[in-house]
């Protein structure tokens, strides 16, 4: 599969590229994003204001925003309206985010640099971290269980008044979200990375650990784009196994960029899982077969999404710029 050279604008971005016509969709879409994440952690006196600051610190930071947007895009490719699906997208950043902010704790991975600035531990302290993780995870079922409250649903994009979500469908995209974080998914899949050496050093075992610890939230993200559209049980499959595909090449890149990229580049150390002898994609197939690998989720991510046409224009041009992303 040839992939052309793709961008997605950050706020650290500088490309002159001329953007595709998904692109200014998704240009769109992080505006709206930014502003709903900005939006729900506007917390009030009640939370301490150090702890806000570093919520906000480590939420609003620079970032790709691949999570939500798929969320997004899924949602617009099943039939719904995408902004119907930004407090399950926003949510699901949150859960991202705290990850990262537990995952550079010196207990986990021990990371002082997280996209081109200090991480929150040392930014704030150790403990102020373990806060801001815990915060953040309990505000995104906060957003997802008061959107389906008319009394409490807000509106999160400017100028738009995005109605509340069904109670079925919060309790829906509730339900997915906490078993793709917990212990079946997300946090399950970090633990068996820190006990890898326990693990046969083989491809099973790496995809045991990134199915769930990468995978399982953006695949995630694409079913409750889906739910919230009112997708069919059939297409909800769909869309599990596309995420799938999507977050195992997610990981291989980045394992990628750990080996060939630069510190200032990726916006966070390299060469670590390296010299910790960690068990990665290059350390057991090598750069050039990594890639192919990657590739060929990617292809079959396409193959999947061509029944779709055109509504799958931006989650085709999300999946390649996962594959040839630079950071």
């Amino acid at each position: 599969m040839k992939v052309p050279n793709v961008m997605i604008q950050t706020e650290n971005s500088d490309s002159q590229l001329v953007p595709e016509p998904w692109q200014v969709q998704v240009r769109t879409w992080r505006g709206w994003i930014e502003h709903g994440l900005e939006f729900y952690s506007e917390l009030g006196s009640e939370s301490p204001e150090i702890l806000t600051e570093a919520i906000k610190y480590s939420l609003l930071a620079p970032g790709k925003r691949i999570r939500p947007l798929l969320t997004l895009a899924a949602c617009e490719m099943c039939g719904g309206a995408a902004e119907t699906a930004l407090p399950a997208a926003c949510a699901i950043e949150m859960i991202h985010a705290y990850s990262l902010v537990h995952d550079d704790l010196p207990g986990m991975d021990n990371d002082d640099v997280r996209r081109g600035r200090p991480t929150c531990h040392i930014q704030y302290n150790h403990a102020t971290a373990i806060l801001v993780g815990d915060s953040l995870q309990a505000l995104a079922f906060q957003v997802l269980s008061e959107a389906a409250n008319p009394t409490t649903a807000r509106a999160a994009i400017p100028g738009r008044q995005v109605g509340p979500m069904t109670v079925d469908v919060a309790l829906r995209c509730v339900a997915e979200l906490s078993r793709a974080a917990g212990p079946m998914g997300m946090a399950g899949g970090q633990q068996d990375d820190l006990l890898a050496e326990r693990l046969p050093r083989c491809e099973a075992s790496l995809e045991r650990i990134h199915r769930r610890k990468t995978g399982a939230l953006l695949a995630t993200s694409l079913k409750m784009g889906g739910i919230v559209a009112g997708a069919t049980t059939g297409e909800l499959e769909k869309l599990w196994e596309l995420g799938q595909d999507i977050g195992l090449a997610f990981q291989i890149t980045d394992d990628l960029l750990d080996v060939t990229g630069t510190t200032q580049q990726v916006g966070k150390q390299t060469q670590k899982d390296s010299q910790n002898g960690k068990l990665t994609y290059p350390s057991l197939f090598g750069v050039d077969e990594s890639h192919r690998k990657a590739q060929n989720l990617i292809r079959r991510a396409y193959e999947s999404l061509d029944r779709y046409g055109n509504r799958a224009m931006i989650l085709k041009g999300l999946a390649r710029f996962i594959l040839e992303r630079q950071q």
